[in-house]
């Protein structure tokens, strides 16, 4: 299995930093899960224009890809103007309506405001939802405070528990998927 987790956003390294947090913990769940980060801001994702995506640059055609192909996926955003980055809005409008079904979807969510927890379930659940993944029961929201100042490392204790509860739940929900599909076959 792969997972695939996006930082979706263009500047700092805090939701990096959680995306990376959550694939360690899947990793250290089951070793044998192929793991992969992609950080928004080393790509040239181009704007979506609505267009096929053959009409988009090889960057964006190797991220959509690399997203299309993953088994499961943890997608995080900072929270910015109380909703999610316009970098990570973009590059979920490339996606078809069932881009994501048989995959489950994790969130992972990082803000300067304790006020804005819920962004990611009224703004990005919902457009995953259209997108037709399998999306677990709870999202991890990390404030900007959980953080190292230094090194931009999560030192919240709690936070790091969620997050492990996140992967496993992610990882409990995709061996189903994977069984359920294996029987359907």
């Amino acid at each position: 299995m792969k997972l695939v987790g996006i930082s979706g956003t263009l500047a700092g390294n805090k939701t990096s930093q959680a995306v990376h947090d959550v694939l360690n913990a899947v990793k250290n769940i089951d070793s044998t899960i192929d793991i992969e980060l992609i950080d928004l801001k080393d790509y040239d994702i181009e704007f979506c224009r609505g267009e096929p995506l053959t009409y988009y640059n090889d960057e964006t055609w190797s991220v959509v890809k690399k997203i299309l192909n993953a088994d499961f996926l943890v997608f995080g955003t900072p929270i910015y103007q109380a909703s999610i980055s316009g970098a990570l809005k973009n590059l979920l409008d490339f996606f078809p309506e069932y881009a994501f079904k048989n995959k489950t979807t994790g969130i992972i969510a990082t803000g300067a405001s304790e006020k804005h927890f819920l962004v990611p379930e009224y703004q990005l659940r919902p457009i995953l939802s259209y997108l037709k993944a399998s999306i677990p029961s709870s999202y991890v929201f990390v404030h900007n405070n959980s953080f190292d100042i230094e090194t931009d490392e999560i030192i919240d204790t709690k936070i790091a528990k969620r997050i492990q509860s996140l992967a496993e739940e992610m990882v409990f929900m995709q061996k189903s998927i994977n069984t359920r599909n294996e029987q359907d076959n």
